[in-house]
């Protein structure tokens, strides 16, 4: 299988839409490398991305995030799983529409509810209501997502390899991948 016509691919989404375990396999599956955003935000700097928001604010982790997605954006052969925020400056939204295939994963609530449960690593998630903060963070970024976006899959609860099936078919069928 190889990426038609786009030297890497972005994958972009609310938290828990699957970004980073779908990446993984889906840069198996094509035989390309795969880089998480936040996991070269947290070998760069040194420590979580928690630590970071919790010191500097989200002002200087999205200079941090603009930084990486600027030098990947010049690399071929990736999928990259972007943080969730990633599309909130218009300059990281022209950086993907410029560098390669975009998939927008679009989570359903529930799922998104079910991922997130009990954690303590996502700075955005604590101290909040999760079911009203993650439906008004779909309302401010969906029409982002939607903007860098070749292609929309849609995400629920089904476990990572069904998901790349899903994913995958919709690729070839687009043609922006071929066998």
């Amino acid at each position: 299988m190889k990426l038609n016509g786009s030297s890497s691919m972005f994958l972009v989404g609310p938290m828990a839409s699957g970004k980073t375990t779908l990446g993984k396999l889906l840069a198996k599956r094509l035989g390309l490398s795969f880089v998480d955003t936040d996991q070269t935000i947290e070998q760069r700097s040194g420590v979580s991305v928690r630590i970071i928001f919790d010191v500097e604010g989200e002002a200087a982790f999205r200079d941090r995030e603009t930084a990486v997605l600027q030098n990947l954006s010049s690399q071929a052969g990736l999928v990259v799983a972007t943080g969730g925020g990633c599309v909130l400056r218009p300059e990281n939204r022209r950086l993907l529409k410029q560098s390669g295939l975009v998939v927008f994963l679009d989570p359903d609530l529930e799922t998104q509810l079910k991922r997130t449960e009990g954690d303590r690593k996502r700075p955005l998630l604590q101290n909040v209501d999760r079911r009203t903060f993650l439906k008004q963070m779909k309302q401010e970024r969906d029409p982002l997502y939607r903007e860098v976006a070749n292609v929309l899959i849609s995400v629920d609860n089904r476990p990572g390899k069904k998901m790349l099936e899903v994913l995958m078919r919709t690729l070839v069928e687009q043609q922006w991948v071929s066998e």
